[in-house]
């Protein structure tokens, strides 16, 4: 039963055009909604070429038929301008969603600072462990720096 209303489905979405539902069939178009929306992106060769087309516009309304023909809004034209102005090429490519990767000089400098707190760590244990055999040396009346002239 399910792999024929499938099939229905299929069909009566296939019947679909851009412009609409298929005039032959007379049926309403499928209400279903079967994919999540997703943000556009831009590229940057497209952000520079589009930029570069309204430049050239002399007419008034010009601006406003590119801006339907693309789907845009008259917002995107002002930030694109504005990076450009700012000469952030760079800025025009898409931005990368989610978490940022590590600088590897940064990941480095960690590394760096964790080690040396270890090293730290160990150095003052090894001196505390020769404090104390010096002071059991001592005690024993065995201290080959004092016998040999050498002050501490």
């Amino acid at each position: 039963m399910k792999a024929k209303e499938s099939a229905e489905k299929r069909e009566s979405n296939e019947n679909h055009s851009i412009e609409g539902p298929a005039s032959t069939t007379g049926q309403a178009p499928d209400p279903e909604v079967t994919d999540q929306a997703r943000r556009r992106q831009f590229s940057a060769a497209y952000k520079v070429r589009l930029l570069e087309e309204i430049d050239r516009c002399t007419e008034p309304g010009e601006v406003g038929a590119i801006l339907r023909r693309e789907g845009l809004y008259s917002s995107h034209l002002t930030k694109w301008r504005r990076e450009r102005r700012a000469g952030q090429l760079k800025a025009l490519t898409p931005k990368k969603r989610g978490r940022r990767e590590a600088d590897p000089a940064t990941v480095e400098l960690a590394r760096l600072q964790r080690e040396n707190e270890k090293l730290k760590a160990k150095l003052e244990r090894a001196e505390i462990i020769i404090k104390y055999q010096k002071k059991v040396a001592d005690l024993l009346g065995f201290n080959p720096a004092t016998e040999k002239g050498e002050d501490d």
